[in-house]
């Protein structure tokens, strides 16, 4: 059967990011406001995980919100005009509301309607997940710019007796502008999941057992040792390989900015990367708290505040969490 050539759309060869911006809650809480109903302490908690405030919005501030303004900031810093912006991929857990999709109402406040727009869940790896996608749709040409954000208000969806994950979590956005690049500034994304370890870090219940059968309103919990022992051995093999796929060692990264899990997973990560001296590491965790898909970006974020020369060096980062699912890249700092 004949039929008339199809035609397919290409873009340019190569991609980077641009900028980056940043929201934080606006409310900072000390690990005091949280041991009573978990009947624990500031010293336990600061061993455990590193964490000694976390970052969490005031009740009236969505996700939203929070990704509204991280996107501003970048936007503003990248110097493209929002009306170029043809793809907005939000990575969330806590939308509020199934639909409309955070990212279409951000891209039109931001000026970036008609954009396509899509909210996106990969829990903790939503991140390293948009990356992989806006990568692929400039480079197909399917899109021009590309704003990716990290956003998440896990404050809504936390039970402040839980032992296993309420101490851990923070709120907040983080957001990169994508586009054309004349270098290759975004590696092979290594990226997967596994769904046979779903039960080890999720929703405690449904909507429809909370709508029906009376249970608690659905908030995260985790099994702290299993994806403890999965994130530092799998993962440790992905953030390895993701190297391997960029062409890299880790003497030439000049940062390491995995997910702000749990610092004695960073630590561990950087062990078993053998990450020389000169490689800095991220460890936003200690004052952000784990916000999910949004701690890359922000982890990134506070480095090139606090190391402005990293700007324009190669950066390992790794995404992984609830599902299970994983995703890393090397990718060139904006």
């Amino acid at each position: 059967m004949s039929h008339p050539t199809l035609q397919q759309s290409h873009g340019p060869q190569y991609t980077r990011i641009l900028s980056i911006g940043a929201a934080r809650g606006d409310l900072v809480v000390p690990n005091e406001d949280l041991i009573g109903p978990i009947n624990s302490s500031d010293e336990w908690i600061r061993q455990r995980t590193g964490i000694i405030t976390r970052t969490r919005a005031s009740r009236g501030i969505l996700a939203v919100d929070l990704a509204t303004e991280a996107s501003k900031e970048a936007i503003e810093k990248s110097g493209v005009d929002p009306k170029l912006i043809d793809a907005v991929i939000v990575a969330t857990v806590s939308n509020v509301q199934q639909t409309p999709s955070i990212a279409a109402v951000l891209a039109d406040r931001v000026g970036a309607n008609p954009a396509a727009a899509y909210d996106m869940n990969a829990a903790c790896a939503g991140y390293a997940y948009g990356i992989a996608q806006a990568d692929a749709l400039i480079r197909t040409g399917a899109a021009h710019y590309a704003l990716v954000v990290g956003a998440e208000k896990l404050s809504d969806v936390v039970d402040p007796t839980d032992r296993t994950i309420s101490f851990l979590l923070g709120d907040g956005a983080g957001a990169v502008v994508i586009g054309p690049s004349d270098y290759p500034g975004i590696a092979k994304t290594v990226w997967g999941s596994d769904g046979s370890k779903a039960d080890a870090v999720g929703m405690g219940n449904t909507l429809l057992e909370y709508r029906d059968e009376g249970a608690p309103w659905p908030t995260l919990r985790q099994e702290g040792q299993t994806v403890f022992r999965w994130a530092v051995w799998e993962m440790a093999k992905v953030a390895k390989q993701a190297l391997d796929e960029a062409g890299v060692s880790p003497d030439q990264l000049a940062a390491f900015i995995p997910h702000q899990a749990n610092m004695r997973i960073v630590d561990e990560f950087a062990k078993q990367l053998k990450l020389p001296d000169t490689v800095a590491i991220a460890r936003d965790i200690e004052t952000t708290g784990n916000t999910s898909a949004a701690s890359i970006p922000l982890a990134t974020h506070r480095l090139l505040q606090e190391n402005p020369e990293l700007s324009g060096g190669l950066a390992l980062q790794i995404g992984f969490g609830a599902g299970l699912v994983f995703g890393a890249q090397v990718v060139v700092l904006p």
